[in-house]
């Protein structure tokens, strides 16, 4: 079997998943990697066969998106041309995790796909909302990367193709432990902004991950390492707990390890924004911004015995075997998506 895995290189939670999925997809057959984004901190450790700067978010230093440079980024006609070079007809099966060219591409060259990953799991009204939905939030989750078929990740198990979240080996393999300090990722902010709300908890330590260092820097009781897997794992399996975005794939293992936790949505991102709405139905605390609000929200947290956590059902092996027991037939049972649209 041919498989083109079509993988979100915006930011690094697509990344570090399809790094813990390619070992048990390749028992299928041969895998070959379309890699589209242009803002991830995380080395994919796996040849690339394609590659595209994509439709990619950026942020700027206060938590939230940059619209402006994320338009400046957009090229309709690079994005076209590669929808069309792009060989989708060549693969027995497209998996697509959360990305534009290959679900364009698919269109175009009528050839079922299947969405596979977290954002695959918001075509279910029953995957948790925040209050107000928001109608574009909601527009581009449900047609960014439309598939013939969709198979969900999330925290929890909220309909039948959803499924829990991938892990990664090293922090299952890990003992949690408590060392005290507090893990920070909150990769939406510049560490100039961050640091002043860490700075008067002096009777903790923090380790801050950041986009910006080279090296690791310590400042007083605040210590700010380079994005790395190795790093960043081990100060996660051992740190009290975590301030982190309203992602999913750091919040589901923290949610694993039963780490306190608390989630800061970046701005703007709808899909964090949902995130956020079901972590709050778990327990957890999450905050809208950084602001003043937070000195009270952590002193109060930091001391709370209650830790909420998840018990996941399924491990990665099952739930790469039960995507390939529900795509083996999957030309011969799916209707093609984008029906009425035509490409010139």
């Amino acid at each position: 079997m041919k498989i083109l895995y079509s993988i979100q290189a915006t930011g690094n939670g697509h990344i570090s998943r399809a790094m813990e999925l390619l070992p048990y997809l390749e028992k299928f057959g041969t895998v070959d990697i379309f890699l589209s984004g242009a803002n991830s901190t995380l080395p994919l450790d796996a040849p690339v066969k394609y590659r595209s700067e994509g439709l990619s978010l950026f942020y700027t230093c206060a938590g939230s998106l940059d619209y402006w440079k994320m338009t400046r980024k957009i090229s309709p006609f690079r994005v076209m041309k590669e929808m069309r070079d792009l060989p989708v007809e060549q693969y027995d099966l497209v998996l697509n995790d959360f990305e534009c060219i290959t679900s364009l591409a698919c269109a175009y060259k009528k050839v079922p796909s299947v969405n596979f990953g977290h954002q695959a799991s918001f075509q279910s009204d029953k995957t948790p909302r925040p209050d107000k939905p928001s109608k574009v939030g909601e527009w581009i989750l449900q047609n960014y990367a439309r598939a013939s078929q969709y198979i969900g990740l999330h925290f929890e198990c909220y309909d039948d193709f959803i499924f829990s979240p991938v892990i990664k080996e090293d922090i299952l393999r890990g003992e949690s432990v408590n060392k005290g300090h507090i893990t920070v990722y909150l990769p939406s902010y510049c560490d100039h902004q961050v640091l002043p709300f860490l700075q008067p908890f002096t009777d903790h330590r923090f380790e801050v991950f950041s986009r910006e260092v080279k090296e690791k820097k310590t400042i007083g009781h605040v210590t700010f390492i380079p994005v790395n897997k190795k790093d960043f794992n081990s100060s996660l399996i051992s740190c009290h707990g975590i301030v982190c975005g309203a992602g999913f794939e750091t919040p589901a293992e923290a949610l694993y390890l039963r780490k306190k936790m608390i989630a800061i949505p970046i701005r703007g991102q709808y899909e964090q924004l949902c995130n956020a709405a079901a972590l709050k139905k778990i327990g957890i605390k999450t905050l809208d911004k950084l602001d003043d609000d937070f000195t009270d929200t952590f002193n109060n947290w930091v001391s709370d015995p209650v830790t909420p956590g998840v018990n996941y059902k399924y491990s990665t092996e099952a739930i790469v075997n039960m995507l390939m027991f529900r795509c083996s037939s999957l030309k011969y049972q799916l209707e093609i998506p984008y029906p009425d649209l035509i490409f010139n």
